[in-house]
């Protein structure tokens, strides 16, 4: 029931799971691309299934200060993986976007975790697959994740767009 609070046996079942994960967001990276740091590629992410964000909203979602936000950006930007520019609305924002490359470099991430995970879920029973899901699609939900059935360019708090 939602409100309760969690056993410590279900926090170390989603811990447990969460290494899984991680091992295959890593491995993902370092088969694609070693160059890119795993909160560089949360980035590129990030504004790949929410669209084009600014700053603020950037580091809001890392739960970081501004500043490392912005270096984390400033690397993307230099390494030609997101493209900056002025906000229509305010030109003293910036809007973040995905340039051709980051794109390509996000793709090939996704198509590499995608496949991964795909050899996981085959050794589970089919009815354990389907429970996974559910339990998963309402984990993200409660962890703020946006629907990937929603609108791809999501308006983040503190955006400018």
């Amino acid at each position: 029931m939602p409100g309760e609070g969690p056993s410590a046996d279900q926090i170390e079942a989603v811990l447990r799971a969460s290494r899984a994960l991680v091992g295959i967001a890593a491995a993902s990276i370092a088969a694609v691309d070693d160059s890119v740091t795993v909160p560089q590629l949360r980035v590129l992410v990030m504004i790949d299934t929410r669209g084009p964000l600014n700053l603020a909203a950037v580091a809001e979602a890392l739960d970081v200060n501004p500043s490392n936000a912005s270096r984390i950006c400033d690397r993307l930007i230099k390494a030609g993986l997101l493209d900056r520019q002025e906000a229509v609305n305010d030109r003293r924002h910036i809007v973040l976007s995905l340039t051709p490359a980051g794109r390509r470099l996000v793709n090939k991430v996704i198509k590499h975790r995608r496949a991964a995970i795909t050899r996981v879920l085959r050794d589970m029973a089919p009815k354990d697959r389907e429970q996974l899901k559910t339990a998963l699609d309402r984990f993200a939900t409660a962890a703020g994740e946006p629907n990937p059935n929603q609108t791809a360019a999501i308006i983040w708090p503190g955006s400018s767009l």
